[in-house]
């Protein structure tokens, strides 16, 4: 069987999600068996096609639906097509979860066609709390039926993203076989050079990828990753030979990358004073700083 979890910003019937989910997956709704938490299990029809619990919620989203579905009805929409199908069928946004690692930022299917980001504040766990309810405090896109959800990027998809960093890996294996110490030793050396050099290697490859998945990115993590490449250089320094010339290696393939993506512009991050943010001056700037992105992706 397939499952889905969602969840939906208003309250709905049994009835009408059994009528919704039977036309989303093309079945009768004789076939769709719909139960809440009220439902006698006895009296569930457990041979439907596609089967769902229901359970009512307080807060910016009142239905959560459970829905799993038998192999045999066929095409399955992944996640996100149930979810769009189902804004338009119902009428009202569908939230669906987001990529593993990024826990409360759920994707959002609005019923005009609208597909965004939010930020989903869980309520807790206190039943007894007649006023906690799920909250939606940000969205990237306007969405209709979320009137009070600020409309605003969210970082943390930036901050949260996985990107494939094949040289810091590669830097982590040779480490770890001199057999000198270990990546994985939080707080060593070793890990210091593994942290940095991933947190370098993923601004190129997102600077690469086009500011993928987000679009943009922001400026104080931008400042982060060219402090983790200063880092990077005072620890090549503090290594012994072996090491070193590994760390040096894979640093520069990475400073080979960052430097196709990047132009010439001197002092550029000076600018970045007045957002509060931490960065050298000119004078004792390295190389890495004098070089931005063009455009910026702030």
């Amino acid at each position: 069987m397939t499952d889905y979890n969602l969840l939906v910003t208003e309250p709905l019937s049994n009835r009408v999600v059994a009528e919704a989910l039977a036309q989303c997956f093309r079945v009768p709704v004789s076939d769709v068996d719909v139960a809440d938490e009220k439902t006698d299990q006895n009296t569930r029809h457990w041979d439907a096609m596609v089967l769902c619990g229901t359970e009512t919620l307080r807060g910016d989203v009142r239905t959560s639906l459970d829905i799993y579905v038998r192999d045999s009805v066929q095409p399955q929409p992944s996640e996100p097509e149930l979810a769009a199908a189902l804004a338009r069928v119902l009428g009202h946004s569908v939230l669906y979860p987001a990529e593993e690692f990024l826990q409360g930022v759920p994707s959002v299917a609005a019923a005009d066609g609208t597909v965004t980001r939010a930020r989903l504040l869980d309520p807790g766990e206190d039943p007894d709390d007649e006023t906690a309810g799920y909250k939606v405090d940000a969205v990237e896109a306007p969405v209709a039926d979320l009137p009070n959800a600020q409309v605003t990027r969210l970082p943390e998809i930036v901050r949260e993203q996985r990107k494939p960093t094949p040289v810091r890996d590669g830097l982590v294996a040779s480490l770890n076989a001199l057999g000198t110490g270990r990546t994985d030793d939080i707080g060593s050396p070793y890990w210091t050079a593994a942290t940095n050099l991933g947190a370098w290697e993923k601004l190129v490859r997102t600077k690469a990828d086009g500011w993928d998945p987000a679009g943009w990115y922001p400026a104080d993590l931008y400042v982060q990753s060219l402090t983790a490449r200063d880092d990077l250089e005072a620890l090549q320094q503090q290594l012994t030979d072996q090491p070193a010339e590994l760390l040096e290696a894979a640093v520069d393939l990475v400073d080979r990358e960052f430097i196709k993506l990047t132009v010439p512009d001197p002092a550029w991050y000076l600018d970045l004073r007045t957002q509060g943010l931490d960065v050298p001056d000119p004078h004792d700037a390295a190389w890495w700083w004098d070089r931005r992105p063009d455009p910026l992706p702030w």
